[in-house]
């Protein structure tokens, strides 16, 4: 089999046999003629099943290791139609850190159809010993977490889950499969948020699910279309265009992120780093097992909170924007945006503070962004000096 970056490049480039093309069409239809009754090309009703959109989604499956792809309208589209997979009555287990969306949707909306949620340290298995229930069908983890960076060990996590008989679910956003397949560790279901490092360049909204399994592929596939929050053609075709310059853009992000890391490990203002590529992180040794890389997300806390707003009105070149995994580089404050939804006893519990800023690291000159963090911290210690005076 190729290597995993010329199977990135290659996407679609051999899958339209009338013409040629290597950039696969966008097929803006809707519905399409059978041949004659009782026959059907293999497209029938867009929502179902679309040629451009099926391209994407056997890619994702074969990147993933998974036996089956569906491409959804948002990254919370596709978790949706995963949770649509449960029952009333069903409990889950989930990673304690984790995407505030996430959150709302289980909390806000989920636990309205009867299925409840427990939260906890997913690398802790007494910790998932205690939460386990009868009822309990369902593990959701996110590694690394979203904004701490707990790194949870996937095969050791899912085999238990496995002999549970527990179906699990892994949010592989951050990492993507060039750098981590889940399912070649054991998972069950792996979800992303395709508008982050897949799409990569702040330009398409977008979610993906890739299924291990005959049984669960197709009830995955029955709960895609009947629930149809699909991703369009031209959606699908951006996608695919910025998934194959994943594997250049994951080593720039990962080059500039380490780098950035140090930079604030030695800072005067900094008291925290939360970032698995560097040895004093808790889950270092679990990341390399488990991935050839790192994501080029991190988190770090200052010192004291009134440092916050002006390195946010500081900043120029890092953008303070939500979302992450961009070419651009934007800096996020969980506690207010992201992770808003999250009760303040939670986010205190875990760590999402008010000292807490998310860094999503983009491909621009690591000198360059480290001059633009350091000019913003330098400004917003001489404000903070000044009003002590």
């Amino acid at each position: 089999m190729l290597k995993i970056e010329s199977r990135l490049a290659q996407i679609g480039s051999i899958e339209e046999p009338v013409t040629g093309a290597v950039s696969f069409p966008v097929y803006q239809a809707t519905a399409f003629r059978h041949p004659k009754l009782g026959q059907s090309t293999g497209f029938d009703y867009a929502r179902t099943k679309s040629p451009t959109r099926k391209v994407l989604e056997d890619a994702i499956a074969q990147l993933e290791s998974g036996d089956a792809g569906f491409a959804c309208s948002s990254g919370m589209a596709a978790l949706q139609t995963v949770f649509a997979y449960f029952s009333q009555g069903d409990h889950l287990i989930v990673s304690l850190d984790l995407y505030g969306g996430t959150y709302r949707l289980l909390e806000k909306i989920m636990s309205r159809f009867g299925v409840t949620a427990t939260y906890v340290d997913t690398n802790d298995l007494d910790g998932l010993e205690s939460a386990c229930q009868p009822n309990t069908k369902g593990l959701i983890i996110e590694t690394p977490t979203n904004p701490l960076m707990m790194i949870t060990d996937l095969e050791l996590v899912c085999t238990w889950a496995r002999k549970k008989g527990i179906v699990s679910i892994v949010d592989n956003t951050l990492l993507t499969p060039y750098l981590q397949r889940p399912i070649e560790l054991g998972a069950d279901i792996v979800v992303h948020s395709a508008t982050k490092y897949l799409g990569g360049h702040n330009d398409v909204l977008a979610g993906l699910i890739v299924t291990k399994g005959k049984e669960l592929s197709e009830q995955m596939a029955f709960l895609h279309n009947s629930i149809g929050a699909v991703l369009g053609p031209q959606d699908s075709w951006l996608l695919m265009r910025g998934m194959k310059t994943l594997a250049l853009r994951m080593e720039r992000h990962e080059q500039n992120a380490t780098a950035i890391a140090n930079f604030l490990l030695e800072h005067p203002l900094i008291s925290d780093v939360y970032y698995p590529a560097l040895e004093s992180h808790p889950g270092y040794a679990i990341q390399n097992k488990q991935s050839s890389g790192n994501t080029g997300i991190f988190s770090f806390k200052v010192k004291d909170a009134r440092l916050i707003e002006p390195i946010l009105r500081h900043i120029q070149l890092i953008a303070f924007a939500e979302s992450l995994g961009g070419v651009e580089s934007l800096m996020t404050y969980p506690a207010v945006q992201t992770h808003a939804d999250i009760p303040l006893e939670i986010r205190q519990q875990i760590g999402v503070d008010d000292r807490l800023l998310r860094f999503s690291v983009g491909i621009e000159h690591q000198d360059d962004l480290i001059a633009d963090l350091a000019n913003a911290l330098s400004q917003a210690q001489a404000e903070l000096e000044g009003e002590s005076l």
